[in-house]
C-alpha cells in the first residue's frame, strides 16, 4: 500500500482527533495537512502507520493549543468551537460515545485542561489508544500520562450535568422548538425551556451578537419569538441539522449564505442551553457566508 493510500485510510481518524483537540474544523484540517507533509518527507515507514500518524496530529495540535491560548483568552464575547456537521470518524458500536465526545458543551470543558490533559484524554477516553502509544505521542512516561488522565477525568466530570436528554428525546424536543420558533409561539418556546435556560453568540467581535448572555425561560422565550418571526420575513430560513451531535439548525439568508448556526443543549427533558455561532470565520468550512451586519440592519426596520 502507497503512502498516500495509508494516510487517506486514516484521514477521519486524524481529523476527529485533530477537531477535538483544537474545537476548529480548519484548524484541524490544517493539523491534518501538516501531518500528512510530514509523514510524505519521513525517509523510512514507521511500524505502525497509525500510531505515526496519531502522534504527529496531536503534537501538532498541542503547539496550536499552546499558541492558541492568548487569542483566546482576547477573544471578544464568548468562544464557542465552530460548529462540525459530520463526525467523519464513523464507528458504529461507539456512535453515541463520539457524539458525546464531540458536543459543544464537551468541547468548552476539554477548553478548561491543559494542552497535555486534553491530549491525553482524547486519546484514551474517546479512542481508546494504549498508554505506550500515547507516551509517545505526548513526550511523556506512562505513568505520566495517568496522572494527566486522572486530572482531565476529574475536571470533566465535574463539570459534566447531572443528566442529559437521550437522542430520541433530544430530537423531539428540537422538533418542538423549532416549530414554536417559526411560528413565533411564546408560549410553546417557553414550554421547552429549563426555568434558568442561558442563551449566548459568538460573534468573535466580527458580527451582531447578544452583548451578554440571556438567561431564564420568559426572557429567552420573548426574544425568540420576537426576533425570528421578522428573520423570516426577509427570507432568512433555517433547516435542522445535527451539529456536534445535538440537535441544531443552520440559517441562511435570501441568498442561501450561512447567517448562523443554532445548537440545542437538553437537562431533565428541557432545553438548558442556546448557543448562536455567528462568527463568519467559524462558518465558512460550510459555505458562502452571509452579511449579518447588513441582515440585522434589515431586521430592525420590520415592523413586528
Amino acid at each position: 500500500m502507497s503512502k498516500v493510500e495509508e494516510f487517506e485510510e486514516l484521514r477521519s481518524l486524524l481529523f476527529s482527533i485533530a477537531y477535538r483537540m483544537l474545537g476548529s474544523v480548519s484548524e484541524a484540517e490544517d493539523a491534518v495537512q501538516d501531518t500528512w507533509l510530514r509523514f510524505d518527507a519521513s525517509a523510512t515507514r514507521p511500524a505502525s502507520t497509525k500510531a505515526f500518524l496519531s502522534a504527529t496530529v496531536t503534537r501538532i495540535c498541542i503547539d496550536v493549543l499552546r499558541s492558541a491560548r492568548v487569542r483566546r483568552e482576547e477573544y471578544v464575547g464568548p468562544w464557542f468551537p465552530e460548529p462540525l456537521l459530520t463526525d467523519p470518524y464513523q464507528d458504529p458500536a461507539r456512535a453515541a460515545e463520539l457524539a458525546d465526545s464531540v458536543s459543544t458543551a464537551a468541547l468548552l470543558l476539554l477548553e478548561r485542561l491543559s494542552p497535555l490533559e486534553r491530549s491525553v484524554f482524547v486519546l484514551r477516553e474517546v479512542f481508546g489508544f494504549g498508554f505506550d502509544d500515547i507516551a509517545a505521542a505526548v513526550g511523556r512516561s506512562e505513568a505520566a500520562c495517568r496522572q494527566l488522565l486522572v486530572r482531565a477525568r476529574r475536571h470533566m466530570r465535574d463539570g459534566r450535568p447531572r443528566f442529559e436528554a437521550d437522542q430520541r428525546e433530544r430530537q423531539e424536543l428540537a422538533t418542538r422548538f423549532f416549530d414554536a420558533l417559526r411560528e413565533g409561539d411564546v408560549l410553546g418556546l417557553r414550554d421547552l425551556l429549563a426555568a434558568d435556560v442561558s442563551m449566548a453568540g459568538d460573534g468573535g467581535g466580527k458580527a451582531p451578537q447578544l452583548a451578554r448572555a440571556v438567561v431564564g425561560a420568559d426572557n429567552v422565550a420573548r426574544l425568540l419569538a420576537s426576533v425570528y418571526p421578522r428573520m423570516a420575513r426577509i427570507d432568512i430560513t433555517f433547516a435542522p441539522y445535527e451539529i456536534n451531535g445535538r440537535p441544531g439548525a443552520v440559517f441562511r439568508d435570501r441568498d442561501g449564505r450561512v447567517l448562523h448556526t443554532l445548537v440545542l443543549d437538553m437537562l431533565d427533558g428541557r432545553i438548558q442551553t442556546i448557543r448562536a455561532v455567528i462568527n463568519p470565520d467559524k462558518l465558512r468550512h460550510l459555505g458562502p457566508v452571509a452579511d449579518a451586519w447588513a441582515l440585522t440592519r434589515e431586521v430592525k426596520q420590520v415592523r413586528g
